[in-house]
C-alpha cells in the first residue's frame, strides 16, 4: 500500500466547536414521543465510532469503548457493498456482463438454483433461492452456512457443505429469479466468486488494487475467510472508521479521490440511481427505498444511498447536502 492521504480537518478550535453544536441537535427519534440530542443517540445506538465529512472536511469524529483513530472494527454486511462496487467497476469497464447468466461463468453451480439466475439478479438480491437468514432461529439456513465456512476442522462426522463456494454449489430454488428483492447474504458471496473468476484473482486483492490503494488508506483492512482461504464477501472485512470515510468521499466524488479518477462516473451514476423499486419491501424504515449493486438507496429529496451492516454499521452518502456520514456500532440486536 502507498503512502496515506490525509483528510482534511477544520483548525482544532472550529473542530471543537463543530462537534459541541452537533452533539447539542436534538431530533424525535421514530415512534418516540421524547426528543434526545445527537449526543444521547450515540450511546442509545451503541456506537463505536462515528465521523461525518462536510464539503471535503471532516466536521466530526468520536471514538467509543475499545475502539479509537488505529483501530479496526468489523463491518459486517458493508462489506457486500464493497463487492457490489468492484462488480460495478468490472461491469463499467466492459470485463464483466450483467446479463449473462450465473452458470455461463461459473459452470460449477449450473445446476444449482444460482445457475439459471443473471449476474444482475445476483447484485440486486433478486434470485429465487432457498436460504434463511433469521438470526433467532437456531435451525435456519445462517447457520449451516456458518458451519459451512468455519476454519476450524470439520468434525468426522460432518456431511455437510465444506466452505462457501461448495455452499453455493447446492442451494435450491424458491420462487422466481427476478420476482422480489429478498435480503440473502449468499448473493453477495455468489457474487464474490463471479469476480473472483472474472477478475482472476480474490476479491480481496481486486480490493486492494482497485480502491485502497488508489484512494490512499491509513490503514489495511482484513476480510476472514473459510477453511480453503476463500474470503467472506458477504459480511468479512475490518477496517478504521477514516477509511471508511475514504470509501465514502469515494462515492459522493463519483470516483474521484485526492485528484485522481479511481473509477469511472457512470459506477456510482448506476448504484445511486437505485434498483426496481417495485420489488422492494420488508423495510418500514426505508418506504420507497430500493437495493442496487448491494447498497441501500433511500430515493428521498437528497439523493442518499448507504452502504449497511447489521449491527449499526453505516456509509451514508448525501449527495444533495455534500455529506458523508460513517458509523461503526455494536447493537445487541441484529
Amino acid at each position: 500500500m502507498g503512502a496515506p492521504v490525509p483528510l482534511t480537518y477544520p483548525p482544532a478550535a472550529d473542530f471543537a466547536d463543530l462537534r459541541a453544536r452537533i452533539d447539542a441537535l436534538s431530533f424525535l427519534p421514530i415512534g418516540a414521543t421524547t426528543p434526545m440530542t445527537w449526543e444521547e443517540s450515540l450511546d442509545a445506538n451503541y456506537t463505536d465510532g462515528i465521523l461525518i465529512l462536510h464539503r471535503g472536511r471532516v466536521v466530526y469524529e468520536r471514538y467509543f469503548g475499545c475502539l479509537d483513530a488505529v483501530g479496526k472494527h468489523a463491518a459486517m454486511s458493508m462489506t457486500k457493498s464493497v463487492t457490489g462496487l468492484l462488480a460495478e467497476i468490472l461491469i463499467a469497464e466492459g470485463a464483466l456482463d450483467d446479463t449473462r447468466r450465473v452458470g455461463e461463468i461459473i459452470p460449477e453451480v449450473a445446476q444449482s438454483a444460482f445457475g439459471t439466475a443473471t449476474v444482475r439478479q445476483v447484485m440486486d438480491m433478486t434470485t429465487g433461492v432457498r436460504y434463511s437468514e433469521d438470526y433467532a432461529d437456531p435451525k435456519a439456513d445462517i447457520w449451516v452456512y456458518s458451519a459451512a465456512a468455519s476454519p476450524f476442522p470439520k468434525p468426522a462426522d460432518d456431511t455437510g457443505p465444506d466452505g462457501y463456494w461448495e455452499y453455493l454449489a447446492q442451494v435450491q430454488p424458491e420462487g422466481n429469479h427476478g420476482e422480489a428483492f429478498h435480503y440473502k447474504t449468499i448473493n453477495s458471496d455468489m457474487l464474490g466468486w463471479i469476480l473472483s473468476r472474472t477478475a482472476g484473482k480474490a476479491v480481496t486483492d481486486l480490493a486492494s488494487e482497485r480502491l485502497w490503494r488508489p484512494m490512499g488508506a491509513e490503514q489495511d483492512a482484513y476480510q476472514t475467510v473459510d477453511g480453503k482461504g476463500v474470503p467472506f464477501a458477504g459480511g468479512g472485512i475490518s477496517l478504521g472508521l477514516r477509511d471508511a470515510a475514504r470509501l465514502g468521499l469515494l462515492m459522493l466524488n463519483k470516483g474521484r479521490i485526492n485528484g485522481e479518477q479511481v473509477f469511472p462516473a457512470q459506477v456510482v451514476e448506476k448504484i445511486a440511481k437505485g434498483g426496481d423499486r417495485t420489488r422492494f419491501s420488508g423495510y418500514p424504515t426505508l418506504p420507497g427505498g430500493s437495493y442496487t449493486s448491494q447498497w441501500w438507496v433511500f430515493h428521498n429529496a437528497h439523493g442518499a444511498f448507504a452502504a449497511r451492516g447489521v449491527h449499526g454499521q453505516t456509509i451514508y452518502v448525501d449527495p444533495t447536502a455534500d455529506m458523508v456520514l460513517v458509523r461503526f456500532a455494536s447493537h445487541p440486536t441484529a
